[in-house]
């Protein structure tokens, strides 16, 4: 089951810059292990949207805390709904 994360950040674009190599390495390996669909920042710099593939919610939200962006106190507050794929269209979102 996918579970869609609405993440907001702290504005703190220098520790987001540092951080961002080890949280973009982690999310790779979630992808590599089957454990994330999508993921990508707000071009407003208000946060990113993350998709999750897990069984439960809380399976979800520990990769979400386990994430070295929330480690490093980026994640500022954040929102874990289960989300179901309809429609998608893999021209328009070939990541």
């Amino acid at each position: 089951m996918k579970f869609a994360a609405i993440i907001e950040y702290n504005q703190d674009k220098a520790k987001i810059a540092e951080i961002r190599p080890t949280h973009r390495q982690y999310l790779a390996t979630l992808k590599a292990n089957g454990q994330l669909a999508a993921s990508g920042p707000f071009t407003d710099d208000y946060g990113a949207l993350i998709v999750y593939e897990a069984a439960t919610k809380e399976e979800a939200e520990g990769f979400l805390k386990a994430d070295p962006f929330n480690a490093a106190g980026i994640f500022v507050k954040y929102v874990i709904r289960p989300w179901n794929t309809v429609i998608a269209n893999r021209e328009l979102f070939p990541a």
